[in-house]
């Protein structure tokens, strides 16, 4: 188990200000995980998903990376730029996505299934056409897919790259425990293993592109005030994290090359997710859950 790192009380209290206001979209009150007692969540303690979403900072750069990969699809572009009201309210769409990402796996098991079932009912209002003239539904399952497929390749990838190395075991333990959950928001083909990710990807890159919404959607990742302005140069720095994750070929195709992080900002990075990854803070759905559950 890694050592837990100790901070000044004042400084520990400041910065589970910071992740409880990233628990908090539109400022509502961030949700309590320590509660019902005893209920279980759909993913069990002790799973590689429970150390990979206790980490903040890697799940912040994991998160943008997922989202380039979506909008490098342009049935889940059109989607996700005209119908979920990211570029009126990014913050409070990155936050409400990732809380529900967070929800999946330590949430009690009721308010995890309710909030999915809100998911899909929200999905299956969603449909259109895309500029060059295909039509889409968001409640498709080879887009459904898709989506389920990058978030869970964002996040262990981020982790990975920047907290602490995953082997080839614990990344299959990863995708296989992801599986059950991402069916059921409807993505019934979902990777249950790393290769099946790999699979995915390699099948679905033919139609993966450029645009001018992933540029603008960088862009506002770099602008939001996510977090607060002493720490913006950080933010910008976990924007290029994510870029960097991007497999080269991809990034190249995309446009990304000149985006992601330079060699001397990687260490800055990888100590901002280490610090993560010591430090336990009490607000942080992970810990609420392990008191629900004791």
């Amino acid at each position: 188990m890694a050592h837990r790192a100790r901070l000044p009380s004042f400084l520990h209290r400041r910065i589970e200000a910071l992740a409880e206001g990233l628990l908090s979209p539109g400022g509502t009150p961030p949700p309590d995980f320590s509660v019902p007692r005893g209920e279980p969540a759909l993913v069990p303690p002790g799973s590689v998903s429970w150390r990979v979403f206790a980490n903040p900072v890697t799940l912040f750069v994991g998160g943008i990376a997922a989202v380039i990969l979506e909008l490098a699809e342009p049935r889940v572009r059109a989607g996700v730029w005209e119908h979920s009201g990211f570029r009126a309210r990014p913050l409070e769409r990155l936050q409400r996505t990732g809380l529900a990402a967070l929800v999946t796996v330590y949430g009690p098991e009721s308010r995890a299934r309710a909030m999915i079932d809100g998911v899909r009912a929200a999905h299956d209002r969603v449909s259109g056409t895309t500029a060059e003239g295909t039509p889409y539904r968001a409640s498709d399952p080879e887009l459904l897919d898709w989506v389920q497929a990058t978030a869970a390749w964002g996040f262990h990838s981020a982790y990975t790259a920047y907290a602490r190395p995953l082997s080839r075991q614990d990344r299959d333990a990863y995708f296989k425990e992801g599986a059950p959950v991402a069916a059921l928001f409807g993505a019934t083909g979902a990777p249950a293993s790393e290769a099946e990710w790999q699979a995915l990807l390699a099948a679905t890159l033919p139609a993966l592109g450029p645009s001018a919404a992933l540029d603008e959607f960088l862009t506002i990742m770099d602008r939001v005030p996510a977090l607060p302005g002493a720490a913006r140069p950080l933010q910008r720095l976990l924007v290029r994290a994510a870029v960097s994750l991007v497999p080269p070929g991809l990034a190249t195709t995309l446009g990304l090359e000149a985006r992601g992080l330079a060699r001397w900002q990687r260490p800055i990075v990888r100590a901002a997710a280490g610090a993560a990854e010591r430090l336990r803070l009490e607000s942080w759905p992970s810990a609420q859950a392990a008191r629900r559950l004791a």
